[in-house]
């Protein structure tokens, strides 16, 4: 999973119902699996990762979970979020949301000075919402394509364009300046490293309730990799995806169009027109006017119908 620079509770609860809908519609998306060139190396990287979440990234974030109590948690995954912030005011501007930069700049300063450096959310208490932006949102808004999936090393799904972004996302993160700029309190590399390091338990905790779920998959990578592209995708379109259209099946009459009901007696080419004034002499089952029977094999009910055609 992604495991950085997501932009507080929402983003993780996006991922991971995105990662549950996935799950849930395993044999849909068989057909239209994104394209995987990589897909040997990209299955042995997530062997390797796979094998470190086994051994340590799960136990630990099932331990944080047992430990430390939910408010805790939550203060801790708001202060997370308010370092984020930076990053997502230089996309919105990137992405010449204007309205949105200026948003997230009152909720970034409301956050950090009412809710004590981000450890509390009033801001969304005073109605300012939450965004979540990136510089690979910002490339893929600029129309670069995501090109080939990637499974990173300890960082889990990425793409060709996503990749770089996160060079980009780091330098222009709070994580970053937080360091820089207090060197004289803080460590400027053990506290980067700390915080990346509960970056990845608070994410990893988020993502604990699609465990059960994704043991039931037949291809765990597959899954993954389904939902990383989806949830991408849902954030570079502000969640406006495309609605899905279904073709007509072939042969399918269109609708409103009467089929002619089948016939046992083969029927001439051009049948000549009624005869006026002529009633057929039983109802007719079909909307259809009425055909003159071949010739060669008349029947009782029809005589009076033919003697008055050959007067004709």
């Amino acid at each position: 999973m992604r495991v950085t620079r997501l932009a507080g509770r929402n983003a993780r609860r996006t991922l991971a119902a995105t990662l549950l809908a996935v799950l849930a519609a395993q044999p849909a998306l068989a057909d239209n699996a994104p394209k995987d060139p990589l897909e040997r190396l990209n299955r042995a990287t997530f062997a390797f990762n796979d094998a470190f979440d086994r051994m340590l990234a799960r136990p630990v974030a099932k331990a944080y979970r047992a430990v430390v109590p939910a408010p805790a948690r939550r203060v801790v995954g708001n202060f997370l979020a308010n370092l984020s912030y930076p990053t997502v005011m230089l996309n919105d501007a990137l992405q010449a949301k204007f309205s949105d930069a200026g948003s997230d700049a009152l909720r970034f300063v409301t956050n950090t000075t009412i809710g004590i450096g981000g450890l509390f959310d009033p801001a969304t208490k005073f109605g300012l919402p939450i965004h979540d932006e990136d510089f690979g949102q910002t490339l893929g808004r600029w129309g670069v394509p995501p090109g080939p999936y990637l499974m990173l090393p300890f960082l889990g799904p990425s793409d060709v364009r996503d990749a770089p972004g996160r060079v980009v996302d780091h330098y222009s993160g709070g994580d970053y300046w937080l360091t820089r700029t207090h060197r004289t309190y803080l460590n400027s590399k053990t506290t980067e490293y700390g915080l990346y390091a509960l970056r990845v338990v608070d994410t990893r905790t988020a993502l604990l309730s699609t465990d059960e779920a994704l043991k039931q998959a037949f291809d765990r990578y597959a899954v993954i990799r389904n939902a990383y592209v989806t949830h991408r995708e849902y954030l570079v379109r502000d969640g406006n995806m495309p609605e899905e259209t279904y073709d007509e099946p072939e042969g399918e009459a269109p609708a409103g169009t009467a089929s002619p009901p089948p016939t046992t007696q083969a029927q001439p080419e051009s049948p000549p027109p009624a005869a006026e004034g002529a009633a057929p002499s039983a109802p007719v089952p079909a909307p259809e006017p009425p055909k003159q029977p071949p010739p060669e094999a008349p029947t009782a009910g029809d005589a009076t119908a033919g003697a008055t055609a050959d007067s004709r």
